[in-house]
């Protein structure tokens, strides 16, 4: 049986749907390769951060490429960088999305520290200061994605098909901005919970209305890699601490993502 995966059907499932699952995607050695690579920065940051973690409820970490997270080998952001944008993973987006992908950012995901802590409805875009009315006239035209790589098996996502092609309806609407006596965190029709195993991964628009369920998962740890097609309204988003430089680039085998 063959390996190549059905680029055709992923394509058309994420038109339809607003995300694709690729089951085994990643070898185990693949997957203790990223996770290698992940730890180091996830406990310098957890050092750094572990007050604001208990005291603001986290449950994510970005900037992983970050130069601080580098300092004593900055070989190793390289090697993290050619990681992220393998020819593998690179393929499979591109096949799947076309050309003219580019790296934003990354993201860990873990479990927040209250036990309690209420999983929350919402698109991305809603914590910029891009105005909800401009975000539902471009939502058409944007093309944000997550890349989601399980480091441990999780129940860890829900997602609300279709929403990547249509706005709220006005039960969503009251439910992700917490109007009319609602609150975010409510149950709302329609959802799909997402189990992944470590190996697959979960592409998904990043402005479909999703929200993380760490309440399900003793322990939870997801790499997340933000791409995203060009576009002015996420351009100003693009923080060039988090890229690499020209130098870098010269040295990153597979470096179309880094190409602006």
């Amino acid at each position: 049986m063959s390996n190549i995966p059905d680029y055709i059907n992923l394509s058309y499932d994420f038109n339809i749907q607003g995300y694709v699952i690729i089951r085994n995607f990643f070898s185990q050695p693949e997957i203790h390769h990223i996770t290698s690579c992940v730890e180091p920065i996830y406990q310098q940051w957890l050092k750094e951060n572990r007050d604001a973690l208990i005291r603001d409820e986290l449950i994510n970490m970005h900037s992983l490429t970050h130069p601080k997270y580098f300092q004593d080998n900055c070989l190793d952001r390289i090697k993290f960088f050619e990681l992220i944008a393998s020819p593998k993973l690179t393929n499979l987006v591109e096949n799947i999305f076309d050309q003219g992908i580019i790296f934003h950012n990354t993201q860990l995901f873990f479990n927040s520290h209250n036990k309690s802590k209420s999983p929350y409805w919402h698109r991305d875009l809603q914590y910029s200061s891009i105005d909800d009315t401009i975000q539902k006239k471009e939502q058409k035209n944007l093309c944000l994605l997550h890349i989601r790589i399980p480091l441990v098996a999780e129940k860890g996502i829900e997602l609300i098909p279709e929403t990547h092609q249509r706005w709220d309806s006005e039960l969503e609407k009251n439910v992700r901005f917490q109007l009319n006596g609602h609150t975010n965190s409510e149950d709302l029709p329609g959802t799909v919970l997402i189990e992944l195993n470590v190996g697959d991964i979960l592409i998904f628009d990043a402005q479909m209305i999703h929200r993380g369920n760490y309440r399900l998962n003793k322990v939870r740890k997801a790499l997340d890699l933000c791409v995203a097609k060009q576009h002015p309204l996420t351009k100003i988003f693009l923080d060039k601490d988090l890229l690499p430089n020209n130098e870098e680039i010269a040295f990153i085998r597979n470096n179309q993502w880094y190409q602006y």
